[in-house]
């Protein structure tokens, strides 16, 4: 096996909806192509890589550093001791020369190559990829479906609170049970009434509603919105400062008896790690929102399981960042507590495959060989255009 050709370009995923600290006109995304000399039916079988949304493309680094490294090995040095590709193996090639800390934008583009990587993969094993991720990193013995929690709740020009309720609604005749809103991107007695708008949708139970600040409070305003919603028993309160103000966080914990869920914008394992000593952190109930996509791949994210397991979290604790099909096959494999989903926001990668059927907040990955984007029919052919 050998990788015969690269094929990468930056694509928009934008929109004019906001949370409370970005909007999302400019959002936009690497999409990446790998072709192998592996032919299956007449076809070379083909790795694609792309990174969630809320980073933006890193097309650059990828072109300049990452694919370079990758296509100028020797074959043997992307290969296990079996002959099989190794995405940790290129994983390794992709580092060679780079400087420990600065994770960010760099990590978005390792981690863009090893999901192409990791789904081409699975597609030269035949099987779906939460197959292959469990055979290989598991215990061979994957969840056959996940739960997953619809996000939504932004900000929009016009949007009323009717306009949310619809919203919600929709969330729940799809098969969703959790849904998550955006809070912080107005005062706190509007937010309230937003909240309590959701909450009659879902019948007053909070424990299925979950709220995002997205990194924006300081911590008196972290403990004022605390105070404020510890009385509805909420999913979760997420991401309530900057992601590196673990003290904030740790502070917050003390004060704040319901789940508390961050991690999305930590992009190492030492990141992770540091949250975990000094963010507060309870594994009784807290989430780790570590993005697969966005933190140096799934070879990087094996080592935040591995640390996390070392200081007594279970897998279960997690739950990604993104809402895309990759992140689905690798809770499904490794036994994440499930994986966020966008109904209908950031397309085309948002989303599971087309045939896809939320029941009870649970979803199966699909039967696809690999991460299954042949499945998305609108992304499919953003992919494919890539290398024909």
């Amino acid at each position: 096996m050998r990788i015969v050709s690269a094929h990468v370009d930056t694509i928009p995923i934008s929109s004019s909806m906001r949370n409370a600290y970005i909007d999302f006109s400019k959002m936009d995304c690497t999409v990446l192509a790998l072709v192998s000399d592996v032919v299956v039916d007449g076809k070379p079988l083909v790795g694609y890589g792309f990174n969630s949304n809320g980073r933006y493309n890193a097309t650059g680094i990828l072109k300049e550093r990452m694919l370079p490294r990758v296509l100028n090995a020797p074959t043997e040095d992307l290969l296990d001791e079996h002959g099989e590709l190794s995405p940790g193996k290129a994983w390794d090639l992709m580092m060679s020369n780079e400087k420990p800390g600065g994770h960010g934008e760099r990590s978005v583009a390792v981690g863009v190559v090893d999901m192409a990587l990791h789904d081409l993969a699975a597609k030269i094993a035949g099987v779906p990829l939460y197959r292959w991720i469990s055979d290989h990193y598991g215990d061979g013995d994957p969840d056959q479906d996940v739960f997953v929690y619809a996000a939504g709740g932004y900000y929009a020009p016009g949007k009323t609170l009717q306009d949310l309720q619809h919203e919600m609604r929709g969330f729940l005749d799809a098969g969703y049970d959790v849904v998550k809103m955006k809070i912080g991107g107005t005062d706190l007695a509007d937010d309230l009434t937003r909240i309590e708008a959701v909450l009659e949708c879902l019948g007053g139970d909070g424990s299925r509603l979950a709220v995002d600040v997205n990194g924006k409070f300081d911590l008196q305003t972290a403990l004022e919105y605390g105070k404020a919603i510890d009385q509805y028993g909420l999913f979760w309160y997420e991401e309530v400062g900057d992601p590196l103000d673990y003290a904030l966080n740790a502070a917050l914990s003390e004060h704040y008896t319901n789940p508390i869920a961050t991690g999305e914008n930590l992009f190492s394992v030492h990141d992770a790690r540091n949250l975990i000593r000094y963010g507060g952190m309870r594994p009784d109930r807290d989430y780790i929102q570590v993005d697969p996509a966005l933190s140096y791949g799934l070879t990087e994210y094996r080592r935040v399981l591995d640390m996390l397991a070392q200081h007594g979290w279970s897998s279960r604790r997690c739950i990604p960042h993104g809402g895309h099909q990759f992140s689905l096959h690798i809770a499904a494999a490794l036994k994440l507590g499930g994986n966020e989903s966008y109904p209908g926001e950031f397309q085309p990668t948002g989303g599971f495959t087309d045939d896809a059927v939320v029941v009870n907040s649970r979803v199966a990955p699909g039967d696809l060989p690999g991460i299954g984007l042949e499945g998305k029919a609108e992304f499919y052919k953003v992919l494919s255009a890539l290398h024909h």
